[in-house]
This record gives C-alpha cells, structure tokens and sequence, in this order.
C-alpha cells in the first residue's frame, strides 16, 4: 500500500485536532470556577488503582505453570515491585526495578 503525503498530512492533522480535543476536554467542561462532580472526584480516585490491577493480570495471564520455570521470574519480579512501593513509595523506581529483575531473570537463570 503506498501512501502519498497529502494521505500522511491529513492523517497527520486529524490525529493532532483529535488529541488536541481529549486534553482540552476537561478544561472545557470542568475549567474555572465549576464544582467537579463526584463521580469524576470517585472516577479519579478508583481509575489508577484498577488501571494497575488489569495491567497486571494482563501482564501475567500467559503463564504456564505446567512447565519450568513455572511463571517464577514473573512472581519474583512482582514481589520486587510490592516490596520496593511498600517500602519507597516511588513508582517509577518500583516500575524499573521490577522489569531490570524481570529482564535479568529471564536473560541469565531462566
């Protein structure tokens, strides 16, 4: 399929109106000096946790537990990634360390 630049440029500028207008939606609606509902103050306030509880099963649903190594890198680097929020409370640290452990694991003892 060969696309020619008028195709990439209209493509290009209905994508960048589209994502213009998803940021500035909230402004829009709830800008100034309006009260926020409270399901969005309850939306805000469940959405991470759940965002984070389906990634993770998302993450781990391939597992095999039939086979060697059993899923252990997987539950290990999880536990590092428990471990390291509980005692850090840094996301992104617990986020790197736990893939560095995954990584690590799977490229050197699994």
């Amino acid at each position: 399929m060969i696309i020619d630049f008028s195709d990439a440029a209209v493509t290009l500028i209905v994508v960048s109106l589209m994502t213009g207008l998803t940021r500035a939606i909230p402004y829009l609606l709830f800008g100034g000096k309006k009260e926020i509902p409270e399901t969005v103050v309850y939306l805000g306030n469940m959405l991470p946790a759940s965002i984070m509880i389906i990634l993770v099963v998302y993450c781990l649903r391939n597992i095999d537990f039939s086979a060697f190594p059993f899923g252990l890198a997987e539950f290990l680097s999880v536990a590092l990634v428990i471990v390291v929020q509980y005692l850090k409370k840094n996301s992104l640290l617990s986020i790197i360390l736990g893939t560095a452990c995954y990584m690590l694991l799977i490229r050197t003892i699994f």
